[in-house]
C-alpha cells in the first residue's frame, strides 16, 4: 500500500524515528485541500500512543479538508545542515501517512490537550489544566492515527556511525 523507501541505507530505526518525533516541536500537516490541491500547514503536535495530536481552531482550511478526506501526511525535520562545499545537506527527518479525525469525545479531547501540555509546558501542568478550561470551547483537537512512518537521514550521518 505504501511505497518502500528507495534509499534503504538511509532508513532510520523505529526507535530513532520516534525519538525525532518526540524531540521536534513543529511539523507540517498535509491534507487534500480545496479543488484537490495539496494544503500544508505548520503545526505544533504531540506524539502519544502511536498517534499525533494537533490542536486547531474549530474552523478553517485544515478542518474543512479533514472533514472531506481523512487521509493526511505529516513530516518533521530534526536536522537540516547545509554543507556548501559538497553541495549537500545533512538531515534527519520523519514522514508519516495516516488518517485524521476530529475528536468529539470530551475525554479524548482532554487527553490530547494534556499530551500537548506535557510536551510543551511540562513545568506548568497545573497552569495548563487551567488553560484547558479557559480554551475548551474555542479549541478543536485532531488525532492522526499513523498508518505508515519512515525516518531518514543523510548518508553521511549514517556512515559516520559506523
Amino acid at each position: 500500500m505504501f511505497r518502500e523507501m528507495r534509499r534503504k541505507k538511509q532508513l532510520l530505526s523505529k526507535e530513532e524515528t520516534i525519538e525525532i518525533l518526540k524531540s521536534c516541536t513543529s511539523g507540517v500537516l498535509g491534507v487534500i485541500g480545496d479543488d484537490g490541491y495539496p494544503y500544508t500547514v505548520p503545526v505544533s503536535y504531540a506524539l502519544k500512543d502511536d498517534k499525533i495530536f494537533i490542536h486547531s481552531a474549530k474552523e478553517g482550511h485544515k478542518i474543512d479538508s479533514i472533514k472531506r478526506n481523512d487521509k493526511v501526511s505529516f513530516c518533521v525535520i530534526e536536522k537540516d545542515e547545509v554543507i556548501q562545499k559538497t553541495f549537500t545537506t545533512h538531515f534527519r527527518s520523519v514522514s508519516i501517512f495516516g488518517r485524521a479525525r476530529i475528536l468529539t469525545d470530551d475525554s479524548e479531547k482532554r487527553y490530547a490537550l494534556e499530551s500537548l501540555i506535557e510536551k510543551y509546558s511540562p513545568d506548568y501542568i497545573e497552569e495548563g489544566q487551567q488553560e484547558i478550561e479557559r480554551a475548551w470551547d474555542r479549541v478543536c483537537l485532531i488525532e492522526v492515527k499513523i498508518e505508515h512512518m519512515t525516518g531518514k537521514a543523510a548518508i553521511e550521518i549514517i556512515n559516520s556511525r559506523k
